[in-house]
């Protein structure tokens, strides 16, 4: 039971703290959309999105302004096209971004994600074929994300595709040079990649999901930072109490996303999926995860503590979120993404936060490292030795990571990036060696799968 001043606080946070829910995804199965004509499985997409999402948009809206919370993003996401239209050849795989982008214009959403293949036991003509499409669909659409999961915690490591990938980066940001190499900015490579998350640019709609579903994602740095700049005025507390407030005060904001969801979902016609608890900023002031952590006494993100700080902010959310709802899924722990975070952003150009430090924490929280901008001649082999560490922390840890770095043509550490909207704007974070050509991840074949039995 949640007492007075607790409801009053929840007023608060929707009237002054950056209260939102950040993205509503309806994801849609098109398994029975195959066909091996491009034209038939082009049309069948086009009538089973349409017929599903047409008044998505203008649902949100309704139900956010009925509830005076604003649904941020209206996104979709949609199987894996490198399984349901794995009979294409590349060219092929750009018409059908091509579709998926106009379709996304029809509809009016943000983004429709699942331009996407599953690659970590191995690569088969469909995902070849997807892989070599990715820097041409995200160079010649606006609204198409991709993903491709290359490791998991059972499978290992596909080191083949980790170096396929860091080409497939490196040619997508040289295709987008005049906009800072924004093409990668939509593209995720991941481990253990988790089939309902509402959150971009990895959301797809995974095998064994409904026909149709609506996940939601909430938001709420500002939220928690306030909360604790609260209770924390004129007395000093333990961490363990701080923890609790945390905790606290994500289930508030889990219970704001879940019912603005289901009613959604309701209104739709559609089976209610998950509510994913990240936490998600945005560059403004206010709305910052980088803020929290100087709400905890520390001057900067990035600075000894962080990584710890981390770990308990996001058992935290974990906890309160699972208190909430009954069904949680997707990534839900902290974002930790560069340029979409002002305070981070600034934490990295003033030096306090640094490539190797963001890999660290990522040890503790979701994603991985998210919107890193990096000098533009980085080689291949560099790139690939930073995925696939990336990559090998989810496959020890068993959890999900990623990586969206983006190797900004012409520019050097320390130049400034802009990418628009919420995914903000940077400094080039500088990458030790990053012009070495080791040839570790030359060698290709899959770094096997970790035991269990031994851990420690």
């Amino acid at each position: 039971m949640f007492e007075d001043h607790e409801i009053m606080s929840t007023i608060e946070m929707v009237k002054n703290e950056n209260l939102d829910v950040r993205a509503v995804t309806l994801g849609i199965n098109l398994f029975d959309c195959i066909s091996h004509d491009l034209s038939v499985f082009k049309k069948n997409i086009r009538n089973k999105i349409i017929a599903h999402a047409s008044q998505l948009v203008e649902t949100c809206d309704r139900v956010g302004e009925k509830y005076g919370i604003e649904v941020v993003n209206k996104r979709i996401s949609i199987s894996p096209i490198a399984l349901v239209g794995a009979s294409f050849s590349a060219d092929q795989m750009v018409e059908i971004a091509h579709e998926l982008n106009d379709i996304a214009k029809t509809v009016n959403i943000d983004f429709i994600g699942g331009f996407s293949a599953l690659v970590e036991k191995g690569m088969a003509k469909g995902d070849r074929a997807l892989i070599e499409a990715i820097p041409r669909a995200l160079t010649e659409t606006q609204h198409v994300c991709a993903s491709v999961n290359v490791a998991t915690t059972k499978a290992g490591i596909n080191m083949d595709a980790v170096l396929e990938m860091s080409r497939a980066i490196k040619r997508a940001a040289e295709m987008t040079a005049d906009d800072d190499g924004l093409a990668c900015a939509k593209l995720c490579v991941f481990s253990n990649i988790p089939q309902d998350m509402p959150f971009m640019a990895g959301a797809y709609l995974g095998v064994g999901q409904a026909d149709a579903v609506i996940n939601v994602g909430v938001s709420g740095p500002g939220v928690v930072k306030r909360a604790i700049e609260r209770q924390m005025e004129g007395q000093r507390m333990t961490l363990g109490q701080i923890a609790e407030i945390i905790k606290r005060t994500a289930c508030k904001v889990t219970r704001v996303g879940e019912l603005i969801g289901r009613e959604v979902a309701d209104a739709l016609g559609i089976k209610f999926g998950v509510v994913d608890l990240s936490l998600a900023p945005t560059p403004t002031v206010g709305d910052s995860i980088g803020e929290i952590f100087q709400a905890l006494g520390l001057s900067h993100i990035g600075v000894p503590g962080s990584t710890a700080a981390l770990a308990m902010l996001n058992d935290a959310v974990k906890k309160g979120g699972a208190f909430a709802s009954s069904h949680v899924g997707g990534l839900s722990g902290a974002f930790i993404p560069v340029s979409e975070d002002l305070n981070i952003a600034n934490a990295a150009h003033k030096g306090f936060l640094t490539v190797e430090k963001l890999e660290a924490m990522t040890c503790v929280c979701s994603v991985g490292l998210d919107m890193v901008p990096v000098p533009g001649d980085i080689t291949e082999q560099t790139l690939a030795g930073i995925i696939a560490d990336e990559m090998a922390i989810g496959m020890i840890n068993a959890k999900t990571t990623a990586t969206r770095i983006i190797p900004v043509p012409g520019k050097k550490a320390g130049d400034k990036v802009h990418f628009g909207g919420l995914l903000g704007e940077a400094r080039i974070m500088d990458v030790p060696h990053s012009g070495l050509e080791d040839d570790f991840v030359t060698f290709g074949g899959r770094i096997p799968a970790p035991i269990h039995s031994l851990k420690n």
